[in-house]
């Protein structure tokens, strides 16, 4: 009997486990279904958004090491313009990652916005962008944002419009999904795990990286691009 003790003590632990890991995926479960369900009916994918917002918030993703944008990047900005076109918002506010000096999201974003004939003092670059959390913040604490337009892929967009929500900003979304995404399905899997994340920031009220000076958005937006 005594030397069946380890293997009790086995098989209970791996029991253990075993609950452990169908609870943690059932949070994860339950946790994704919130955030998509208590945002899908502000996500617009044909129909632009009425006008009035402080500004289109564009929301950064990968540069190529040549400096090009991604293929969901050139879509995202892409939205972004053409809602600025329409006159969804006077100001177009691109946030992505710069914080690297051989990387920089938001300068490949606003040489895309220039070539289109965006007048500069319309575009103001959040450098400090570096997570989807941080530029909802950043929009809000730092460029005074009350209401915005979020432009982003479909997929990332209720995660952006949740935390949105959390921070008390008035947030419509637009689907930049101009064509199919290859690695889509392993982004879907990081995306899952990135909403339990953000709910979790939400909570905590999490810090975002950097801060700074107050940033207005009806002045001019080149004071953000040097």
């Amino acid at each position: 009997m005594k030397k069946s003790k380890p293997k009790t003590r086995l098989t209970g632990l791996l029991r253990v486990i075993g609950i452990l890991g169908v609870l943690g995926l059932l949070t994860v479960g339950l946790v994704n279904l919130y955030v998509v369900k208590s945002t899908e009916d502000r996500i617009c994918s044909v129909q632009e958004p009425e006008g009035g917002a402080d500004c289109i918030l564009v929301l950064g993703a990968g540069v190529r090491p040549d400096g090009t944008p991604s293929d969901m990047l050139c879509d995202r900005v892409q939205t972004g313009l053409a809602l600025y076109r329409s006159g969804t918002a006077p100001k177009l506010l691109m946030s992505g990652d710069h914080g690297q000096a051989d990387y920089n999201e938001v300068a490949c974003m606003l040489d895309i916005a220039l070539e289109d004939g965006v007048p500069a003092q319309d575009v103001f670059l959040d450098h400090a962008g570096f997570s989807t959390y941080e530029s909802l913040v950043r929009a809000k604490e730092v460029f005074g944002a009350q209401r915005v337009v979020i432009v982003t892929q479909k997929y990332h967009l209720h995660r952006a419009l949740y935390i949105a929500d959390a921070l008390g900003l008035e947030a419509v979304g637009m689907s930049a999904d101009l064509r199919s995404y290859r690695g889509q399905r392993m982004r879907d899997i990081r995306e899952a795990a990135a909403r339990v994340k953000d709910v979790l920031a939400v909570w905590f009220d999490a810090d975002p990286t950097y801060l700074g000076k107050p940033i207005d958005l009806s002045g001019d937006g080149r004071v953000t691009q040097e």
